[in-house]
């Protein structure tokens, strides 16, 4: 069917739609034309949206089925065809979580598990401009996030002739339960990954869809922070993602740890048959039995998840799951043998993620931690961090965090892409501590705490009007929307107007260092990445796997 806009009734918009779906002559729609109703027809049925500042916006267009009653804990079912115009003027709510969090700021009240939505933001005055495709993947831990938070309103980025989308998924058990009654009903033989499933959902409906909006359904580029992050580079190893995207551009992401059950920050995956037995002591609270636990609420599913604490640790039932299906093997070795979907990649990390991470802690504390995870690799990581007070303590733990959680991932992603794959890599360091007015938690931060890069990404530094901008934050904050919309549409960086990008090698191992003016440079302490390869190389041994 030939997508249109057009005002009229609503009975109108069935024969209209219909008599244009065999006239391959049409005109393009005018999607800039201010006097009538912004009515575009997808697959499954029309959308109206709203014009703001020069953009044709979409707020809670479905995109799937609600995965509600049978088909919790189910993949994603297509979304019902509708009659009629279905209003998209609003944000739908987001998928069911706990508490707020700093970034979604979603009240539980504000979630529900009817989730499955997505979001639009076009410049496009026809849709036949073929703009090529931004896919946002919001972060939180896979235990949190929004679509709706107003630091992801996408209109910065669309403004620079990119069309943005973002997309809902399910989190914290609702969207990684593993099960063996689960794995059982599964035609695949698998469970949990539900959140990844929703995600290349998303990615479905980007294909069929966006050239109504006038986007390139062969020109997406997929874009996330921290699990969303993590999820791109999910995608980026998932044989299920093939094909959906051309590039993908990861904010403090990245999954290459060996597997590790129960869960560690920077080795968070489970294998299935781990994760199946978290996951039959999770619905043994909820009545023992699957279909028990499918008739509980919402709100007792979510009761029965541990909360996740402030050091990154994640709860067994909340994470991806290697399932041999979705996430095929360990992420590294799928990476070292060539096995992974080969397009750009544009890839960072903050310099001090760490510091959004816990508290205070005490010298002894940080050994004892760092022996007891570490091993045989504890005197080394002590050596690459150390601490001779308990103030060095809080900084040398906070360092160990950015790099085991983050710094490491990205850089092996980087170096493993570039001597396996064809696609360039580009990496970044974001090293511009945002100006926290006195009393902010984050004000006596070492460097660029987790996140801090998201408002500069995103333009929107005028969202939080309490900060003391300088010059130098809002011309990062230009750079950075240039050079990510130019990656979106190029597959590089680079362009007019920009400091040069190199691509990332071992030979020159150079990234864009974000301190300042933008400027091409080296990572700091090597020794750090070094020594976490090394364990992580161990725990891939036949000895390291027994830990």
């Amino acid at each position: 069917m030939i997508v249109r806009l057009f005002a009229g009734r609503i009975a109108a918009v069935a024969i209209l739609a219909s008599a244009l779906a065999s006239c391959s002559s049409a005109p393009p729609v005018q999607l800039a034309a201010s006097d009538a109703a912004l009515v575009v027809e997808t697959k499954a049925g029309a959308v109206e949206g709203v014009r703001e500042s020069g953009l044709a916006v979409f707020r809670g267009v479905p995109f799937a089925a609600a995965p509600v009653g049978d088909n919790r804990w189910k993949a994603p079912q297509p979304a019902a065809h509708w009659d009629g115009v279905k209003q998209a003027k609003a944000f739908a709510p987001a998928c069911y979580q706990g508490a707020s969090n700093s970034v979604s700021g979603v009240p539980q009240n504000q979630s529900s598990e009817d989730c499955l939505y997505l979001n639009v933001w076009t410049p496009a005055k026809t849709s036949d401009e073929k703009l090529p495709v931004m896919v946002w993947i919001y972060g939180g831990g896979f235990s949190a996030g929004s679509t709706s938070a107003p630091l992801y309103s996408g209109e910065k980025l669309a403004e620079r002739g990119v069309v943005v989308v973002s997309v809902a998924y399910r989190i914290g058990a609702f969207g990684y339960l593993a099960h063996p009654e689960l794995s059982t009903e599964s035609s695949k033989h698998v469970s949990g990954n539900y959140g990844l499933l929703d995600q290349i959902a998303g990615l479905d409906w980007v294909k069929t869809n966006i050239s109504a909006f006038g986007g390139d359904p062969s020109k997406v580029t997929i874009f996330g922070e921290s699990a969303g992050g993590i999820a791109v580079s999910m995608l980026a190893a998932s044989p299920l993602a093939k094909g959906k995207f051309s590039g993908a551009i990861s904010q403090s992401g990245g999954s290459f740890g060996a597997t590790h059950s129960p869960p560690l920050p920077g080795e968070n995956v489970q294998r299935l048959d781990q994760a199946e037995k978290a996951g039959a002591a999770f619905v043994g609270k909820l009545g023992g039995s699957l279909a028990a636990a499918r008739a509980k609420s919402s709100a007792e599913v979510q009761a029965a998840t541990r909360p996740t604490g402030g050091g990154g640790e994640v709860d067994a039932v909340s994470w991806p799951v290697m399932d041999g299906y979705v996430i095929p093997d360990d992420q590294h070795r799928l990476y070292e043998a060539g096995k992974y979907n080969d397009t750009p990649v544009l890839i960072g990390f903050n310099s001090d993620e760490g510091a959004l991470f816990g508290g205070p802690v005490t010298k002894a504390a940080h050994e004892s931690g760092v022996k007891d995870r570490y091993g045989p690799f504890a005197d080394e990581v002590l050596r690459a961090f150390p601490a001779a007070s308990d103030a060095e303590a809080t900084q040398a733990s906070r360092d160990l965090a950015t790099d085991v959680m983050f710094g490491w991932h990205t850089l092996k992603w980087a170096r493993l892409q570039t001597r396996t794959g064809k696609s360039p890599a580009y990496l970044y360091y974001f090293d511009n501590k945002p100006p926290y007015p006195a009393g902010n938690r984050l004000a006596s931060a070492k460097g660029a705490p987790h996140a801090a890069e998201l408002p500069y990404v995103f333009g929107h530094l005028d969202q939080q009007p309490a900060m003391p901008w300088r010059a130098e934050d809002r011309a990062i904050s230009d750079a950075m929307v240039g050079y990510w919309t130019n990656f979106a549409k190029t597959g590089d960086p680079n362009g007019p107007g920009l400091p040069a990008w190199p691509k990332f090698s071992d030979a020159d191992p150079k990234a864009m260092i974000f301190h300042g003016a933008p400027q091409a440079g080296l990572l700091p302490d090597p020794q750090h990445f070094a020594v976490i390869d090394r364990y992580m190389a161990w725990r891939r041994s036949p000895e390291g796997a027994q830990k």
